[in-house]
């Protein structure tokens, strides 16, 4: 990249993150996705004023004791497993005197499924998912979702990790 790209790139980017934040001064401003309904933000723009919380990546409580705990048996398949660990990061949320509304930009990461294939079963997630996002629960995060090879428990299929904002 040349420096008058690079320098033209950096002038873009710092218009889009201070656009907003001009306009509303002190809200978090989410960008929706241009004629979309999908439960994601495009971006989300946040002020000075606010606090920016940082959640550790969370994995799946077992469900099941009686099968291995090195098992996706003990955890689950992946929409159960995203159901857990949404639970787990609204506790901690919750923690903090902030809300599943309060989160900011999410990553999601998912291990292929033996049973869909050795690919990351994304129908799963997205509905578990949209049990905490979207719908009842309007405020989105922007969200990246990526296909891991694995993770360090086998029986994991989900890890999540969030940024949360709050003026």
């Amino acid at each position: 990249m040349t420096l008058t790209a690079l320098r033209s790139a950096s002038a873009l980017a710092a218009a889009l993150l201070l656009a907003p934040a001009l306009a509303h001064a002190q809200d978090i401003v989410r960008h929706k996705i241009p004629n979309s309904d999908f439960p994601i933000a495009l971006a989300v723009s946040i002020p000075p004023s606010a606090t920016i919380h940082f959640i550790s990546g969370q994995v799946p409580p077992i469900v099941d004791k009686a099968a291995d705990p090195n098992a996706i048996a003990a955890f689950g398949d992946t929409k159960t497993q995203t159901v857990g660990v949404l639970q787990k990061i609204k506790e901690i949320l919750a923690g903090m005197g902030l809300g599943m509304g309060d989160a900011v930009k999410m990553q999601v990461f998912l291990v292929g499924d033996p049973a869909h294939k050795g690919r990351a079963d994304v129908t799963g997630f997205m509905a578990g998912y949209t049990q905490f996002f979207g719908g009842a629960q309007p405020n989105l995060p922007a969200r990246a979702v990526m296909q891991v090879a694995g993770l360090s428990n086998p029986g994991w299929l989900v890890e999540i990790e969030v940024v949360a904002a709050k003026k």
